[in-house]
């Protein structure tokens, strides 16, 4: 008896089955000079899109770089200056230019970083000179970023020069000398002076900066130098022809001391943005030295 195998039976006469294709689910291309397709993707797909409006660049609205005017935008959305951009609407980023600082509506200024933050330009040396004594406190306001090392060193190298004639003693050794002594005895004065200025104007500025100032070493150094040699130009002139003991000259050796004293703490007030006692404190140690130095001599 012929055995049957019971099983699945294949039908040989099937032609085999061909694998299923595979659906796209991306973007498809548009036909040449038409509108894009919309993606074709399985019904509920939450990434399907339509075809966008003009404008549009397939980027969410932070992202534009454009900044169109029209719409295109979920929601209905503008983007430029009467769009969510400009509103800074919740849910969106708001654009700015490059380098504005949003947060920072108003500008600090910062001493030393140049002469754009200065309140005017930059003064001849005669202007200089005179607004010291006329104007001191917008001349060193607009002065503050500025060097001035070619009026200091020479008024101070000059002044250096007649200090020596000012002073009795002094006066008399280099009178009394012959010329190829008297002539390095007042160079050297001139000298003396200038590095005097320097390191007085240094301490002064160094003073300033301690207590919270703000201001540049090269200006403050300067004008400090200038402030000590014009305000006792007065004194020296009359100490050449009258001597130091004379009685007027010692009065007027005070006021102009307190008149560099004023304007020591203008300088540092104006340059470093201190209060006038701070400023005072500053310029104390260069005012005791001034005193000591060229005034006690003839006092």
């Amino acid at each position: 008896m012929a055995g049957f195998r019971i099983g699945r039976g294949r039908d040989n006469n099937r032609t085999p089955q061909q694998p299923p294709q595979q659906q796209s689910y991306g973007r498809q291309e548009p036909p040449y000079g038409g509108q894009p397709y919309p993606p074709a993707g399985p019904p509920g797909d939450p990434q399907q899109q339509w075809p966008q409006q003009a404008g549009d660049h397939g980027e969410p609205e932070y992202f534009d770089p454009y900044g169109h005017q029209g719409g295109g935008y979920p929601g209905g959305h503008q983007a430029g200056p009467q769009g969510s951009y400009a509103n800074d609407n919740p849910g969106h980023t708001q654009a700015f230019a490059y380098g504005e600082d949003p947060y920072n509506q108003g500008a600090t200024y910062q001493a030393g970083t140049g002469a754009a933050a200065a309140a005017g330009p930059r003064l001849p040396w005669k202007e200089l000179l005179r607004g010291i004594v006329v104007r001191p406190g917008q001349t060193f306001l607009q002065m503050r970023d500025y060097a001035v090392w070619g009026p200091a060193l020479t008024v101070t190298f000059l002044y250096g020069l007649l200090a020596v004639f000012g002073l009795d003693d002094a006066r008399q050794d280099v009178i009394n000398a012959t010329l190829s002594k008297a002539v390095p005895i007042v160079l050297s004065a001139g000298v003396a002076f200038v590095i005097c200025g320097l390191v007085l104007g240094a301490v002064t500025h160094t003073l300033a900066r301690q207590w919270g100032g703000d201001g540049s070493w090269q200006p403050t150094v300067g004008l400090s130098m200038l402030v000590m040699t014009l305000t006792d130009a007065p004194r020296l002139l009359f100490a050449v022809f009258l001597g130091g003991d004379n009685m007027f000259v010692q009065v007027l050796g005070w006021a102009t001391w307190v008149a560099a004293g004023a304007l020591f703490t203008a300088l540092v007030a104006k340059s470093h943005d201190l209060p006038w006692p701070k400023a005072l404190g500053a310029s104390a140690i260069q005012l005791i030295a001034l005193l000591s130095i060229i005034k006690l001599g003839t006092i």
